[in-house]
Formats: C-alpha cells, structure tokens, sequence
C-alpha cells in the first residue's frame, strides 16, 4: 500500500548541560568544566523509493539523541546524532505548528525539520579577572519539537487519467514495465503506478470518479497527484456509452479541485478502439473531436496506434531536453 499523507511528531535532541569542574593537575589552579554536546537535528532527505513513507505507519515519534554534559579538565560533551529520514521525491513538508511547508524535489536533497538544542557552557567559559573560580555554567537548550504532516504528491512528466476501466493500467502497461493491475470492473488501481518511458515519468492516475473534488471516492487523494503532472493524457473508453459525459466529469472535477489544472496540455485519447466498427469509431471521435482537438483513437493491440502514442511522447522528450 502507497501511503502519500501521514503525521508524525518529531523531536530533536536537546543540548548538554556545562560542568562545574577545577583543574586537577598540582600547581594548576581555576576552573576545567568543559562544555556540554549540542543535540542532534532532524532531516529529511530525499529518495527514489515512492513507498518510504511506509516506515511511519507505526512509528511517528522520532527523536534524535541528545549532547552529552560537559566533565571536568576541559573535557566537552559530544554532539548528539543527527537523525535523518528518508522520504520520497515529491514529499511536501507541512509544520503543522509553525505553519511553514518545505519540499523535496531532488533525490539526495536534505531539509533540517527540527534543530537541536545548543550546549550549555561549562565553568571555564565564565572565568574572568574578577572571578577566577566561577561556579556558573549553563544548561543546555532544549531541541525543537513539531508534529509534521508528509504529504507525497507525485512528481510526473505526463499523467494519465480518466474513469474507472477507461484503459489507463493497459496503456501504461504497454508503453513502460509499470505493471500496473489490469480487470475489467471500476477502481482496478488504488494507489498510482510509475513507470518510465526513456527519460519521461508516466503516472498512471487511479480512476476519478463525479464528486471526486469533494472527497467522494478515493477523491481527493489522487486529484493532488494530478496537479504535479506537466502534461496529462485524458483516456475515455470506447465501450462507454457516454463518452461525452465521462470527460466532461472529469474535467469538472479537476476545475473543481485546482482551475489551473484545466490548463495543462491535455491529449485525448479514445481507448479500445479494436472494439468498434470503422464507422462507431469514427462518429465517437467526430463527437469527442469538439471538446478537445487533439483526440486519437488508440488500442494496445494496434500496433500503429501506439507508435502514435510514442511519438507524441518522443516530442515531449525532445522539449524536455530543449529547456536544459
């Protein structure tokens, strides 16, 4: 199971406290409390793996380790371990306390979501002319603590969306080594599915149903994925009945939900187009044609068919490259 939205509470470690320490050493006179360790601090750091967010089901609370004091004869307290947590690509950082939200974009990119404490000072650092056998020191500060919200969104270059059964898991399927579950009834896909075509990501979109914008269904969960897409590829059966309908549903649900999405680049797609006669094929692209211009009937088992779903997508990969 893809977990994409968690909470977990983090707490990074606070700092040692300073000793109250003097010099041991005959004929060496004043104070030798060393310093205590700063505590270690919480990062987030980014991965491939889209499924690291599943560490967090059952642990929420992390903590990171604290300094140690400081000890006698100048001896400093050592630093706390840093802890780092590797999240997905993707993953948007919400401090649901300090209301400020970070992002991961790059793999190996890291964030620091909780600092730790400083480390107080020991008796040394306090002497002076005036007080040269000072007993003050300092304890050291505590380390923050924040309950954080990770919210996966998915980073993809085209995504493909459509009903429930629109053809979405066979299209991906037969364009990447996706492996995406294929059936015949409605919500085959539960959670998103990539798979990479040369040096494009295709996201495969589980089925948005009407209402989807206002929770209904998995709703929600997987109209956020569709606002990190770059280029979206519509699917509407052929089976269908109301073809019509079934893309004016989706579209609805997407202006619903973000108007920006509507103006993403769209191709439209009329899938299982081996099932009509010639002419059924004809009057439903005719139809699907005044709602959208770049309209193309396609199957997995025509072969010519694809290669025009792969030329597209070379030219998306030609203007990839052009932006470098």
């Amino acid at each position: 199971m893809l977990i994409d939205d968690i909470k977990i509470t983090v707490s990074a470690g606070h700092g040692g406290k300073g000793a109250v320490a003097f010099n041991k050493n005959v004929m060496s006179l004043g104070p030798a409390g060393g310093s205590g360790g700063d505590g270690g601090s919480i990062y987030c750091e980014g991965v491939a793996d889209l499924g690291a967010l599943r560490q967090f089901r059952y642990k929420k609370d992390l903590t990171a380790t604290k300094g140690q004091d400081g000890r006698g004869q100048f001896v400093d307290g050592k630093d706390g371990e840093d802890l780092i947590l590797k999240v997905p690509v993707g993953t948007v950082i919400h401090n649901l306390e300090t209301k400020i939200d970070q992002e991961i974009t790059a793999i190996g990119e890291r964030v620091v979501v909780a600092k730790g404490g400083h480390g107080g000072k020991g008796n040394f650092l306090f002497r002076s002319p005036r007080n040269t056998s000072p007993r003050r020191f300092q304890e050291g500060l505590a380390g923050e603590k924040f309950v954080l919200r990770m919210e996966l969104k998915l980073i993809a270059d085209v995504g493909l969306i459509g009903v429930p059964n629109s053809g979405k898991s066979s299209l991906i399927n037969e364009l990447t080594n996706a492996k995406s579950k294929v059936a015949n009834y409605p919500f085959t896909t539960l959670e998103p599915h990539l798979g990479a075509y040369y040096e494009l990501i295709l996201a495969d979109i589980p089925g948005i149903i009407a209402g989807a914008s206002g929770g209904k269904g998995l709703g929600i969960k997987f109209l956020r994925h569709v606002e990190r897409t770059k280029i979206l590829f519509h699917l509407v059966s052929a089976e269908s009945t109301s073809p019509v309908k079934e893309y004016k549903i989706i579209r609805k649900e997407l202006g619903a939900y973000n108007k920006e999405l509507l103006k993403k680049k769209e191709y439209l797609f009329l899938t299982k187009s081996d099932v009509l006669s010639a002419a059924a094929l004809k009057k439903k692209k005719e139809t699907l044609k005044k709602l959208n211009s770049n309209v193309m009937p396609i199957s997995i088992y025509d072969f010519d068919s694809i290669e025009k779903v792969k030329k597209i997508l070379n030219a998306i990969i030609k203007k990839k490259y052009a932006k470098k």
